[in-house]
């Protein structure tokens, strides 16, 4: 039984990574990293790789869009891979978030509870 939604054609997989299924131990991308189109598509671009740049307008996480080209996220990551390498995209982390002052966190909690 197939789940809807899903290619279950590794053929088409294969293809469209050319034959890879990994990534090379420099990928900077994990689930939540943020991808931003550097440029538009080009005519005669893989049309994989054209929406991605399209989808990136603004910054997306790598699994918004593995989800949105309904792609595994492995074959997401070959396809920004090769766009990072022609400088088509930019790859960032979302800010860690701020550690905050133990002292201000107990000065808060001390306010809350004289309320």
């Amino acid at each position: 039984m197939s789940r809807p939604g899903r290619d279950d054609a590794p053929d088409r997989l294969y293809t469209l990574t050319q034959g890879r299924s990994r990534t090379g131990p420099d990928n900077p991308f994990d689930l939540v990293t943020l991808v931003v189109a550097e440029s538009g598509p080009m005519a005669g671009m893989q049309s994989e790789h054209a929406a991605i740049l399209r989808m990136t307008e603004f910054p997306a996480s790598v699994v918004e869009i593995a989800a949105e080209l309904r792609l595994p996220v492995g074959i997401t990551k070959v396809l920004l891979c090769d766009l990072l390498a022609a400088g088509r995209v930019s790859a960032r982390h979302p800010r860690p978030p701020a550690v905050a002052d133990p002292d201000i966190l107990e000065q808060v909690i001390v306010a809350l509870r004289n309320l």
